[in-house]
């Protein structure tokens, strides 16, 4: 039976907002941290049919817990019901009491 309704696995796919950070300009200048985190995400979105739609970059500390380009990212997620990928969860947070706030 037939309910009239046509998809692709495109229209499902889970839509992916990445957020990288490193700790210190000089990491974020040289690429080489920025690099290995994107090609991690790009993996995750590839293995998992997903789409990634946004990208935050942020140079700061993993104990700070203001930091705007990861309040962005959030809020990009809640926007469009996506998810935010990290290549390591230690990217987000460098405490699990802050990690557990991100909601």
């Amino acid at each position: 039976m037939s309910l009239g309704c046509s998809y692709t696995a495109r229209d499902t796919a889970v839509q992916l907002i990445a957020y990288y950070r490193v700790s210190t300009e000089r990491q974020g200048q040289s690429g080489l941290g920025l690099e290995a985190q994107r090609a991690k995400v790009e993996q995750l979105a590839a293995e998992r049919g997903a789409e990634l739609v946004a990208e935050f970059v942020e140079v700061e500390s993993g104990r700070k817990a203001d930091r705007p380009q990861l309040a962005a990212a959030l809020a990009a997620a809640r926007k469009l019901g996506a998810v935010v990928a990290v290549a390591k969860l230690d990217r987000i947070a460098r405490d699990a009491e802050l990690v557990l706030r991100l909601s």
